[in-house]
């Protein structure tokens, strides 16, 4: 019984001591991998705005063309929700190109299905990820589309990292978000741009883009990408200094 008492002690002392170090609501896959020292967003709606008035904007045909998407184009849409930019991808890459619609939401992958199937879009398929893996195949995209969700990435260092090795040669990351704090549904370009050269990219084009509801960035794979524990997380603004951590580009 002596015993039985010491492991139960010792199992609770375990656990106490992960929730100390405020672990314990992280997946395991995470662990080897910074925090973001900033607010993360809770998931917002699928639905951003109505496809009508972002057509009406020419928001999806103006990322389109500043990422060069061309037919036989090998794409991920990655936090695809209802589809609005994977059904557009599908049409421009046509049948010789490729869409990956990814998100953590299964219940949005159900519909995004049955959108698919409905509009035979034989060229897309469709994949659940997780919070801090976009669980994509290595070596198989030309490009990465991250719009309008980055900022709800709970492990982006993990998530990003993970990312990396998805791309082809030449392969770029693009990001759409808005300029404002990570807990109100955007980023600061600054932090971003300091989160992704933290796991190994490099920014290749930025512009302000008011017909995006926001801002569109572009990222490259840089020659190397570091290992996990020589992550340093950026300093969100506005938050407190950590020790060892690396400020955003200021």
């Amino acid at each position: 019984m002596r015993s039985l008492s010491l492991l139960l002690l010792a199992a609770l002392a375990l656990s106490s001591c992960k929730a100390a170090d405020g672990e314990s609501d992280r997946p395991e896959s995470a662990l080897d991998f910074p925090r973001p020292d900033r607010p993360v967003s809770d998931l917002g709606s699928n639905a951003f705005s109505t496809e009508t008035a972002r057509d009406a904007k020419g928001e999806a045909e103006t990322v389109m063309d500043l990422a060069e998407i061309e037919l036989g184009t090998t794409v991920a849409d990655i936090g695809a929700g209802e589809g609005y930019y994977t059904v557009r991808l599908a049409k421009r890459v046509g049948a010789d190109g490729r869409v990956l619609a990814q998100d953590i939401d299964e219940e949005a992958l159900e519909r995004l299905g049955n959108r698919v199937e409905k509009e035979r879009l034989d060229n897309v398929s469709i994949k659940l990820g997780a919070g801090d893996d976009p669980r994509l195949p290595e070596k198989s995209f030309d490009r990465i589309f991250m719009v309008h969700m980055y900022h709800e990435v709970q492990e982006p260092y993990a998530f990003l990292w993970r990312l990396w090795s998805a791309l082809n040669e030449g392969g770029q990351v693009i990001v759409v978000d808005v300029d404002r704090p990570t807990d109100q549904h955007g980023i600061d370009p600054l932090l971003l741009s300091c989160e992704f050269r933290q796991v190994g990219f490099e920014l290749v084009a930025f512009k302000d883009a008011p017909e995006l509801a926001g801002y569109y960035a572009q990222f490259k794979a840089a020659a190397t990408r570091p290992e996990p524990k020589d992550i340093k997380p950026c300093r969100g603004p506005g938050s407190k200094p950590a020790g060892g951590a690396g400020n955003a580009e200021k």
